[in-house]
């Protein structure tokens, strides 16, 4: 497939080559022949993201995330959908971002298709000048940004779309036809790749119950803007983050005189004048921020200082009063201007890029200092080259996010039990209550968390809103809300009975469901999500006689499930962003719970593609945004020798290494006078306070670049040129001699953090640095004694780790030591207090890493994030004690560790095929052990020390599809 020869051409419609937040349809219908549907396959690919229909029916989604230089393209099997004899349509719904993100270069806005008829057919459709284009009339191309990460959220006016568009008969007539881009390598789209891993799943999910029942009221006027592209256009372009010093300005004129609250929901804004006065007495829980005013009657100048960092985003703005008030564009600033607001400024702008050095924001530039003292519109006057509108695509007052976060009334009912048939599958639907002068909340719980489309019926008189936003934690009367992503949708009903799907991924639990604006009553028939992952089976399991180790094991197999798209991601919610460090641990857990192999060759072969950014490898791919992470990219080294080790795939490993080696060569190259590695770049390991400056020394990173170099030296083994793989061993000799000889603290007896760019010497230990230099076999002697010690006995005066990210590096260092007893305590401990708050899936991070936290509810960021993952792999690696002992899983030990547990039993998947499972009980001090595996396996089978007793094995052949998969040496 990878050389196929396409008759089809890139086509796009419009005028815009990269419209900003586009949804756009093309349609084509053929004439099928009689057999002509038997065998018929489609080619498909798009930029950005595409939902293809097939005479009405939804056949698929994709691409999956690709660097522009290869882009993938989706093949399916169409032909029981087509219909011989009569005319077919297939109709492409395409997402064009035309922004730059995490997970998507902007490219241009472009579809290609090709339809391969069945037997001597030939082609029954290809992309060309003669299929139908229309941009999408119902959704609304200036809904908000959702993150700097991810695209944008829904807004969707079912009134002005007929859902008929992708059907067959359907009369297009109107539609004008599409503009042709040009052949395949045109465009941004160098060269097209077959996918490479299987179609993601879409399985119907339905909530649990309606968690809570209120009468609403949102504050009068709120709105979501993008500053950070309206200050800085070319931004589009990128995802770097930037820094600016400049305002919003607007005009906000008080029908009469009264009190306004004015919000920022969101909380980033630095200070705000009105008619020159700074505003002052903010209250509100952070990050929200509010502000009581007494206005008189007549027009008030509003300057809003929005300077500082900015990732990109909406800005949340809101207002509030018994008065009626609107908003304007200041008159240097209104002609063509159909946003209430000026952009002022930016009267200095950097862009950060980690690795090359971050430039200092100059708020001290004499214009912007100037500007804080304007206090009328005319004023503007003297700024007018700063002064510009800010673009209407680039303003929403359908504002979701800012509507639920701050609600002006909110009033509890009890929930009735006729509201709980939009939970059920039943015929009935539920009646909506309504409230006279507010809106009606339903808070609906889907019981875990999920990830997928978010999709309801209803049957709602036209005009209806019904607002959906997506948390992920509630406990009581607390919200903890998405602040930095925009998790909702607005769905503006036509009249009658409809049913929407978003085509946008979300990952949550709660369902906040708003019905705004019923002139009579709503019927909600059903709500749900179309649960979405990578296709696995439950080849793993764990189960033992400790129910809380069972629980743990479950959420870290669910929250690996739901961070498994087309690529690892750190979490289905806030980002859904493929971070190259995080799916090294990943991988294992992956390994151990599902046994997946493609998602893991396929994240570690999209790393070199950012070479063209910089050959130290960018930490999340493919992205808009050049950072760099050292770290990140030497667990990928590692996690690349892992994936050669654990299949066997020698093929593989002389694949990747060309990559490798040009990185590390890079990397070496910031080896400085002191044999350290001394590098500017994002130097993180841990959320916890450590010493881990942007620019220096810093213990850990030198520490695993000595791992990576010697990791690298057994995958050039592997890779068929082990003459490359001495000088990386000597290299890393070299480092473990010189982190020894220069990063240890005798008086501390442990290894400082960091030394810093001005040759100061961190004052700060960590047990993140002790357990890295354990772990990367820095120390000898009785400094590696005095590390084992530490590993049982974490000093108080040391940073302690904030992280389940982290804790998988510990929980390996335990293992090493033997101190298996000491990890499932903290296994036991960390992970319990997640599933004593109602955890479902992993967190984030630990709550108690910060101790200036603002809000004590708020237990951590992402409660989804399978970096934090780990009690998947460890529990079968040590209770069950399963481990490889050779390439490609031929060689495997059997060694439990019962760790005070009196049973357990469970299962580890191997890449050849087949499983490994064990089965064990403790009575009287005598273990009873029982193993299956494949009989080519040869197993090392031991009873722990001080337990005597019995050992059975059975065995099963090998899988038949193992050689002709590759998988075996």
């Amino acid at each position: 497939m990878a050389g196929r020869q396409w008759s089809a051409q890139w086509i796009w419609g419009g005028e815009e080559v990269s419209p900003r937040n586009e949804w756009r349809c093309f349609r084509k219908t053929f004439y099928v022949p009689e057999g002509g549907e038997n065998g018929a396959r489609l080619h498909i690919s798009a930029d950005s993201r595409y939902v293809l229909f097939v005479n009405g029916e939804r056949a698929g989604r994709g691409p999956v995330r690709s660097w522009p230089a290869e882009q993938f393209y989706d093949t399916y099997d169409i032909g029981h959908l087509l219909k011989p004899g009569r005319t077919n349509a297939i109709a492409v719904l395409v997402l064009h971002f035309g922004v730059a993100n995490f997970y998507y270069i902007r490219g241009r806005g472009g579809l290609l298709a090709e339809l391969e008829g069945g037997g001597r057919t030939g082609t029954l459709a290809a992309t060309d000048g003669s299929w139908r284009t229309s941009r999408l009339a119902a959704q609304d191309p200036r809904s908000p940004r959702m993150s700097c990460q991810q695209g944008f959220a829904d807004i969707y006016d079912a009134r002005k779309w007929d859902e008929r568009w992708t059907e067959a008969d359907y009369d297009d007539a109107d539609w004008p036809l599409a503009n042709i881009v040009g052949p395949v390598g045109s465009g941004p789209w160098k060269k097209l790749v077959p996918r490479d891993i299987p179609f993601l799943t879409e399985e119907t999910v339905y909530p649990s119950r309606v968690a809570s029942l209120q009468a609403v009221k949102p504050p009068r006027w709120a709105a979501a803007l993008d500053v950070r592209n309206g200050m800085l256009p070319d931004s589009a372009n990128h995802a770097d983050r930037v820094k600016y010093a400049g305002f919003l300005a607007t005009v906000l004129t008080m029908r009469e005189s009264g009190k306004l609250t004015l919000g920022f929901p969101n909380g980033r804004v630095s200070s705000v004048w009105v008619d020159g006065r700074l505003c002052g007495g903010w209250y509100g829980d952070q990050p929200e921020r509010y502000c009581d005013l007494e206005l008189a009657a007549g027009d008030h100048f509003v300057l809003i200082d929005v300077s500082g960092g900015d990732h990109g985003g909406s800005f949340h703005i809101a207002a509030d009063s018994a008065s009626p008030f609107v908003l304007r564009s200041p008159a240097a600033a209104a002609a063509g201007n159909d946003t209430p607001f000026a952009i002022v400024g930016p009267f200095h702008y950097t862009i950060d890029i980690d690795h090359q050095g971050v430039e200092p924001l100059d708020l001290e530039q004499p214009d912007y200092v100037r500007a804080k003292g304007i206090k009328h519109e005319r004023d503007l006057e003297s700024f007018r080259e700063w002064v510009r509108p800010l673009p209407g695509g680039m303003y929403s007052e359908d504002d979701v996010f800012g509507s639920n976060v701050w609600r002006t009334a909110a009033v509890s009912y009890a929930v009735p039990p006729e509201l709980d048939r939009c939970v059920q599958a039943s015929p009935e639907p539920a009646v909506v209550p309504r409230f006279d002068g507010m809106d009606t909340e339903l808070v609906i719980d889907f019981g875990k968390e999920w990830s997928g489309f978010i999709g309801f019926e209803a049957e709602a008189p036209e005009g209806t809103v019904i607002d959906l936003y997506g948390l992920e934690y509630m406990k009581d009367d607390y919200r903890q809300h998405t602040y930095g992503l925009d998790n909702t949708i607005r769905y503006i009903c036509r009249g009658g009975r409809q049913q929407y799907i978003s085509p946008v991924r979300r990952g949550f639990r709660y369902l906040v469901v708003t019905i705004r604006r019923a002139s009579a009553p709503v019927r909600l028939h059903r709500v749900f999500v179309n649960q979405s992952a990578y296709p696995v089976a439950q080849n793993g399991y764990f189960r033992s006689s400790d129910a809380l180790l069972n629980d743990i094991w479950e959420i870290s197999r669910h929250t690996t499930l739901l961070c498994m798209e087309d690529t690892f991601v750190d979490c289905p919610s806030y980002e859904q962003v493929f971070w190259v460090g995080d799916s090294r641990n990943e991988a294992l857990v992956n390994y151990y719970v599902f046994g997946a192999l493609d998602i893991v060759k396929r994240c570690l072969n999209l790393v070199p593609g950012s070479g063209e950014m910089t050959p130290l490898y960018v930490d999340q791919v493919p992205s808009a945004w050049n950072s760099v992470i050292p770290n990140w990219t030497f667990f990928w080294v590692t996690a690349c020798a892992e994936y050669a080790a654990h299949t066997g795939d020698r093929a593989f490993a002389a694949r990747i290494w060309p990559a490798v080696r040009h990185t590390l060569t890079h990397y070496l190259r910031h080896i400085g006078e002191r044999g350290l590695l001394d590098i500017k770049g994002w130097n993180l390991l841990d959320w916890a306070p450590i010493d881990q400056p942007n620019d220096g020394i810093v213990t850990h990173q030198n520490m695993f670049l000595a791992k990576a170099l010697r990791d690298a030296a057994g995958l050039a083994a592997a890779a068929g040129v082990p003459q490359e793989a001495a000088p990386l061993a000597e290299r890393a000799d070299a480092l473990r001699k010189a982190i020894d000889g220069q990063l240890w603290d005798e008086e501390r007896q442990a290894y400082l953090d960091c030394i810093h760019a001005d040759g100061r010497r961190s004052a700060t230990f960590s047990m993140q640095t002790q357990v890295v230099a354990y772990l990367c076999d820095i120390a000898e002697g009785k400094r590696k004694e005095r590390l084992e010690g530490y590993l049982v006995a974490p000093p108080a005066s040391f940073v302690q780790i904030g992280s389940p990210f982290m804790s998988f590096f510990y929980y390996e260092a335990l293992v090493r030591s033997g101190q298996y007893d000491r990890m499932i305590a903290d296994i036991r401990h960390s992970y319990g207090m997640m599933i004593e708050n109602g955890a479902t899936t992993c967190w984030e991070m630990y709550p108690n890493f910060s101790e200036n936290r603002a809000n004590p509810n708020q237990l951590t960021r992402s409660h989804c994030h399978a970096w934090s993952a780990a009690p998947g792999y460890f529990l079968g690696a040590v209770v069950l004690g399963i481990r490889r002992l050779d390439d490609g899983w031929k060689r495997a030990a059997v060694a439990p560790e019962p760790c005070g547990l009196q049973w357990a039993r469970g299962a580890v998947p191997l890449p050849q095929g087949g499983r490994i499972e064990v089965s064990w009980r403790i009575d009287g001090g005598r273990m009873e052990l029982h193993v299956s595996a494949p009989d080519d396996v040869e197993l090392d089978i031991r009873i722990p020390d001080g337990l005597s007793g019995s050992v059975t094995r059975s065995a099963t052949r090998p899988s038949p599809l193992a050689a002709a998969a590759g998988m075996t040496p």
